[in-house]
């Protein structure tokens, strides 16, 4: 494959005849809006979004050994999660460095799927292939297995509910089960990236198509638009939800991004970056590191990765992510701050902006949480 070929997902050309602009992201020529990415964002928060997601890297984990291979590779307490969960977890470098947060779902009594984010998608099927030297256990590249479609928003149930005679109000948040969604066999998930409740369907990319159809018939009395990956960082953002490649790099480890919980100390055995890890938990004790906040502005210019957070003259941080915010309507951001200026309210904080410092007031994360 050339460079500059970019991969296709199996709704391509639905895509396409639905006038998605597309961009090329990790590699993916992927759909960013198919109108008006703000529409998009309020249809999700207010109605439902469909999602092709297809692009996230799937990997399944076999064997015996599978769980204590998970444990040893990874910073979360995999064989703890039981059979039809999942968990929220890291893969660190041996400095600690993160790698890329994953979910992992446990299908079966030794079966796993870790599924990465597209961008590094080979470096965590690459490092679990090493890191399973020794262990009874099979790592298998199953991206082109998969096609993954999301619905996501406060009618996604019902929307779902209409097509499967999966038990959804069994469905917990970060839980998976096996079932039939308008005639396709689907991993049925309820996680998500949005801040909505929310469904995941992992199904094989031949049924992807049918599946996206039956889905958009089934939404079209409740308000289902489809959704490009331009909304689906807006709403992540606004539920506070990190991103690799911004809140999350090599550079940091889970202590400096203030996610020091998902490392499980107390799991038995040895897990790469373990000594590293340790030390990085010590220092934040003492000393503590930046501090990932919300930044709401004052005024109408956006902010933008890479800006300067400054306080009094000096820089005090840096901005990971930011965007306006179609719920709050005005621009926000996430940013680390030093933890002097990081306590909510904290005067005389601003970005740089093209050299001007607008003013911005520091909020907890996220912006926005749902009604329950």
């Amino acid at each position: 494959m050339s460079s500059t070929e970019l991969r296709r997902t199996a709704l391509d050309a639905t895509h396409r005849a639905l006038g998605a602009t597309m961009t090329d992201f990790a590699g993916w020529d992927m759909p960013l809006r198919y109108g008006s990415e703000r529409d998009e964002h309020v249809a999700v928060r207010t109605r439902a979004g469909l999602f092709d997601l297809s692009h996230m890297g799937e990997i399944t984990v076999t064997g015996p050994q599978a769980a204590a291979l998970l444990d040893h590779a990874l910073v979360g307490n995999i064989g703890s999660v039981k059979p039809g969960r999942a968990r929220y977890t890291m893969i660190c470098r041996e400095d600690g460095g993160i790698l890329d947060d994953l979910i992992v779902y446990r299908l079966g009594e030794a079966e796993y799927m870790v599924v990465a984010n597209a961008s590094n998608a080979q470096v965590v099927l690459d490092a679990l292939t090493e890191r399973a030297a020794g262990f009874d256990a099979e790592v298998r590249d199953d991206r082109d297995a998969y096609a993954l479609l999301a619905v996501q928003g406060p009618e996604s149930p019902g929307i779902l509910r209409s097509l499967t005679d999966a038990d959804l109000d069994g469905l917990k948040y970060y839980a998976g089960l096996p079932g039939t969604v308008a005639g396709v066999p689907a991993l049925v998930a309820r996680t998500g990236y949005t801040g909505e409740d929310g469904f995941e369907l992992f199904v094989r990319p031949e049924h992807a198509v049918e599946l996206w159809q039956a889905l958009t018939r089934a939404g079209e009395g409740v308000g289902l638009v489809p959704c490009g990956l331009s909304c689906r960082d807006t709403l992540r953002l606004e539920a506070g939800m990190p991103l690799y490649g911004h809140e999350l790099t090599t550079g940091l480890t889970p202590f400096d991004a203030g996610l020091g919980r998902v490392v499980k100390f107390e799991k038995e055995g040895d897990f790469v970056g373990r000594a590293a890890l340790q030390e990085a938990a010590s220092r934040a004790e003492a000393n503590p590191p930046r501090v990932l906040v919300g930044l709401v502005a004052e005024g109408r210019r956006v902010p933008r990765a890479g800006y300067a957070v400054v306080a009094g003259g000096e820089v005090v941080g840096e901005v990971t992510s930011g965007a306006p915010s179609p719920t709050l309507g005005k621009p926000i951001a996430m940013a680390y701050v030093d933890a002097a200026h990081a306590a909510v309210g904290t005067p005389g904080v601003g970005v740089d902006i093209r050299g001007t410092h607008e003013p911005y007031e520091v909020v907890a994360l996220p912006f926005y949480k749902r009604q329950k």
